[in-house]
């Protein structure tokens, strides 16, 4: 069977941190992207003890890691401080952020898609992290998400492999709680 190609490949190819999980759902892949799309901080279990913890009780303003009730936690990433990369409907959603940047440079520079597919100079690390529809078995899709990390040089590298020691674990519940939580959605729709 060849490798499935995702527009996550487009964005980085090549990485030195990731995850992946993925769920069997029975549903039709319209309903498994349109909850993706609306799926709440408050459907995924522990979200916010998660992100609490990861914020050190701290509060503030609206973002991935403090999200608004009731709004879809994608529409808060969107919001905040990841960027649309790819969209195709019932198929795929491409999100990514600036995670480790220079001292000296702005994050408000990546505003598109080319932007954040070229910032390849040393001081930096990108995270990208897709939704992928796949048809399985007759009215089941198979959803994944994926997490790619790369960082453009040997420090940026350790201070990214630094967070991400502490931060895997938690992440890596969130993820599965997310897709846990869309799948239940979407069998409800």
């Amino acid at each position: 069977m060849p490798a499935i190609s995702t527009q996550l490949d487009e964005f980085v190819p090549v990485y030195q941190f990731h995850e992946y999980y993925s769920v069997r759902i029975a549903a039709p892949a319209e309903d498994v992207y349109r909850a993706v799309k609306t799926v709440t901080a408050d459907e995924i279990s522990l979200f916010r003890t998660l992100t609490w913890l990861r914020r050190f009780g701290r509060s503030g303003p609206a973002s991935i890691l403090n999200a608004p009730l009731h709004q879809p936690v994608i529409e808060v990433a969107l919001e905040t401080s990841f960027l649309l990369l790819a969209e195709q409907a019932n198929r795929e959603i491409v999100v990514g952020t600036v995670v480790i940047t220079p001292s000296s440079w702005c994050r408000g520079r990546v505003k598109t898609p080319e932007a954040f597919k070229a910032l390849d100079h040393p001081g930096f690390a990108v995270a990208a992290m897709n939704f992928l529809i796949e048809a399985a078995d007759a009215g089941m899709c198979k959803l994944s998400t994926e997490t790619r990390i790369h960082a453009t040089d040997a420090g940026a590298k350790l201070r990214f492999g630094v967070y991400w020691t502490l931060i895997y674990p938690g992440s890596a519940f969130i993820r599965w709680m997310w897709l846990r939580a869309i799948a239940r959605r979407a069998r409800g729709m």
